[in-house]
């Protein structure tokens, strides 16, 4: 099926977390400027409509700090022993590492 979004999605190695929400050892699967998928083992009450700050942990390669995005969940699906789940990028207080992480993802794309 071909991916008809409009923003390429870059794969990450990051970690996720919402504090309270989903605090284990998930992963940031994939990202663009306008959404992103996280992958957990653990089971999350993530409510559609309601939005989280998102904290991103990026791999140490990318020597960017962490920074918050306001998320809100669009979907949520279980593969294996975990759950995918994608959200829709609502802000990012700290624009600058964001876009600096997407900058980084890109250059590690076009540069394997």
């Amino acid at each position: 099926m071909p991916d008809l979004r409009k923003d390429p999605r870059y794969g990450a190695f990051a970690k996720a977390h919402i504090a309270g929400v989903l605090d284990g050892e998930n992963s940031l699967k994939d990202i663009s400027i306008t959404g992103c998928c996280v992958e957990s083992a653990e089971k999350a009450d993530i409510q559609p409509g309601v939005q989280y700050q998102l904290e991103i942990e990026p791999e140490g390669a990318a020597k960017i700090g962490n920074f918050c995005l306001v998320v809100e969940q669009k979907w949520m699906r279980p593969i294996e022993e975990s759950i995918e789940i994608g959200f829709v990028i609502i802000a990012s207080p700290k624009g600058q590492q964001f876009n600096d992480y997407i900058d980084y993802l890109e250059y590690r794309n076009s540069n394997p």
